[in-house]
């Protein structure tokens, strides 16, 4: 088995440091070998000199299957983490000194405790430095008390805001090196964790939020939460950096414990602190996404594990659907990176889930490349190995064979906004927010509400959420209260707002190339006025997600229209995407500037208008016409004849009406006029369709 040595034996070296301790010296290369020894183990080891106390060195021990002898290039980070003491040094050097950032070594492990060190791009003159914090959420649940207490630290640390984000998590931005300790201990002491939301581990996992009383929706949440505890890091150094080592973990269920600790086929480390992770953590980051049949609220073919509960005719669950190799991240003119969806692995019965995740791990794990992080998910290992390859090693740690496949129906995006029945009695909410970002008068009211009727809350996938709790007699005065602050019944909200995402880009991410969050307000109205000059109906809409580089944060790779920056003010255009998210869109056109965006659009959405078939979506219309055709278009395009206005309307009779329309427009970045035509339009709408309240 593989070398080992306990946290007894750390200790006494860190007591004697003229002992030497033997060291794992580094993966071997990922380059496949045969599957007859692929389970074989073998050991790789080093002398080292133990440096003195001050410097603690980790004892590291790794069992893997044998690789070929020559040994490839590892990045700095994998070096970094191998002297880490598990994800320790020298981060808790950096927080004591008086600086305001931290140095290279700690940028990377900051991550693993949930955060990202940051500074204003925009100032000149030096640089401002500040850190955004991640929680991590399972399922996107928030407490009560988590969600006040986040919503304090927005206000008294951060920039007044909060963020909610893709992976059903907040963020908090501008939190200052000196103020961390204070917020992260803040954070734990409400139940809250950010531990792994960021760096080389699995992060937040991903279930629908509503919190429907169904046997599935709850079966799959357990699960959710089953595979987040599984997969939490072990080794404590999380607590030792934030709040002195005291310990704040929940009760785990015995079945987690069971699956985290077994090793019949050589998946763990033994008698590691990390006996999953071991002292490497994996090659880059890992994401992990359960649902139930139908409900796409959470993209699962974008996830590297994608997790789908399947039941019986009774409706009792049974087993699981797994698809894996799913990811985002790409780099621009570099055709060996892409973004990928998600296949079909096969089918385990539920009781076997958690050793079927801890085995796709251990596999990626294993052999994910850790020499060029650009190719570190998992989903380039399968691009590599092929499906059938990467089955066979998983099976060799799972110890099973993976069952057949079970069918599904069609995916359907659930977007659970609006007024729902729970199935207990009471009521949930779901609140679209744009882009996630919570603040102003919108924040402050919300507060209000979860505090006064002590609401617990859920994140969404697509950045908005989800009030949950609320007794019938609540529905109206918590429905009025909001929607003067601008959180409106999903009804009232344009359809392209409902489905659109950005990422935060500038002025805080280091990686940003074009804006996101900032420009995409400005972005819709524009698509909205190219839908009004080429007759397309309000109620129509495409999903449109934005994002400031190629990383793919906001999955703008799944959109029917999506635009990833790549210059300076521009934006490559990705079209073919599906509305339930189940196609994987393809590049258009590359450098687009962002005030040349309707000599693209409109070409686009007028031969949508008049060429599609019936109820054709815009992105089955593009892959459809093929990008050749739709690249004429465009080229060829002499613009639309505006037609005349055919109605002169007097929206509002008195100037007391039109002064509180437009306060309340102006919280939706929208005109008066603009707002009250949204608002009379569903009305008619719904009068047509028999449905008006």
């Amino acid at each position: 088995m593989a070398a080992t040595f306990g946290a007894a034996n750390t200790a006494a070296a860190l007591r004697e440091p003229a002992i030497q301790l033997r060291s794992f010296d580094g993966l071997r290369s990922s380059s496949s070998s045969s599957s007859s020894n692929s389970l074989a183990l073998t050991r790789h080891f080093s002398v080292f000199s133990l440096p003195s106390p001050r410097r603690p060195s980790t004892v590291k021990a790794v069992s893997t299957p044998v690789k070929p002898a020559t040994e490839t290039k590892r990045s700095k980070v994998e070096i970094i983490k191998e002297h880490s003491n598990f994800i320790r040094y020298p981060l808790n050097e950096e927080l004591l000194t008086e600086a305001p950032n931290v140095n290279e070594s700690a940028v990377q492990l900051i991550k693993f405790h949930g955060s990202y060190q940051q500074y204003n791009r925009e100032e000149r003159g030096g640089r401002s430095y500040s850190f955004m914090l991640r929680t991590k959420n399972p399922c996107g649940k928030v407490p009560n008390k988590l969600y006040l207490t986040m919503d304090d630290l927005a206000d008294q640390f951060g920039i007044g805001t909060l963020r909610l984000t893709t992976r059903q998590t907040f963020q908090l931005h501008g939190v200052v090196k000196k103020d961390l300790k204070t917020v992260m201990s803040s954070i734990i002491h409400s139940m809250g964790s950010t531990l792994g939301a960021c760096g080389d581990l699995n992060r937040n996992v991903l279930a629908p939020p509503a919190p429907l009383a169904k046997k599935d929706y709850l079966f799959a949440q357990q699960t959710a939460e089953d595979i987040a505890a599984l997969l939490t890091p072990q080794s404590g150094f999380y607590y030792d950096m934030w709040v002195d080592g005291e310990k704040f973990m929940t009760a785990e269920a015995p079945e987690v414990v069971k699956a985290r600790n077994d090793n019949s086929h050589g998946t763990n480390f033994p008698d590691s602190p990390e006996p999953i992770y071991g002292t490497q953590f994996l090659p880059r980051k890992f994401k992990i996404a359960v649902t139930v049949p139908g409900d796409n609220s959470v993209d699962i073919l974008t996830n590297d594990i994608g997790v789908v509960v399947v039941s019986d005719d009774n409706g009792e669950p049974q087993g699981f659907n797994i698809y894996v190799g799913g990811g985002m991240g790409r780099t621009h003119r570099m055709e060996s990176t892409f973004p990928r969806l998600a296949e079909p692995l096969g089918y385990v019965p539920k009781e076997d889930i958690l050793y079927a995740i801890k085995a796709i791990v251990v596999t990626q794990r294993e052999n994910g490349r850790r020499d060029d992080r650009r190719y570190s998910r998992m989903k380039y290992l399968i691009d590599s190995w092929g499906i059938e390859k990467f089955r066979g090693v998983v099976e060799q740690y799972y110890g099973k064979k993976f069952e057949q496949f079970r069918e599904l129906p069609e995916w359907e995006f659930k977007s659970h906004l609006g007024w729902h029945e729970q199935g207990d009695g009471a009521l949930f909410y779901g609140l679209h927010v744009d882009n996630g970002r919570v603040g102003g008068k919108m924040k402050k009211t919300l507060r209000e509400v979860i505090e006064k009727y002590n609401l617990d809350v859920r994140i969404t996938a697509n950045q908005n959420i989800i009030l949950c709790g609320i007794k019938k007699a609540w529905k109206r005065p918590i429905t009025t209260t909001l929607a003067q602050a601008g959180l409106l019944q999903p009804k009232y909200v344009d359809p392209l707002n409902l489905t659109a995402m950005a990422c935060p880009a500038f002025p805080l991410c280091p990686l940003a190339i074009t804006e996101a969050e900032r420009g995409i307000p400005d972005i819709l109205k524009r698509i909205r006025a190219v839908f009004e000059k080429v007759g397309l109906k309000y109620n129509e809409s495409v999903v449109i997600r934005v994002t400031g580089c190629p990383n793919g944060c906001a999955r703008p790779y799944m959109a029917e229209l999506g635009l990833v920056g790549d210059g300076p003010n521009s934006y490559q255009i990705w079209l073919g995407g599906a509305p339930n998210q189940t196609v994987l869109a393809r590049t258009f056109m590359n450098k687009v500037k962002v005030q040349d965006l309707e000599n693209v659009f409109e070409p686009l959405f007028y031969h949508w208008k008049r060429r599609r078939q019936s109820k054709e979506s815009f992105g089955d219309f593009t892959n459809r016409v093929g990008f050749e055709k739709l690249q004429e278009l465009v080229d060829k395009w002499e613009g639309v004849e505006a037609a005349p206005t055919r109605y002169n309307l007097r929206l509002f009779s008195d100037k007391d009406t039109y002064e509180k329309m437009d306060g309340l427009a102006k919280l939706q970045n929208k005109t008066a006029h603009q707002l009250a035509m949204e608002i009379v339009r569903s009305y008619v709408a719904s009068q047509e369709n028999g449905k008006a309240e």
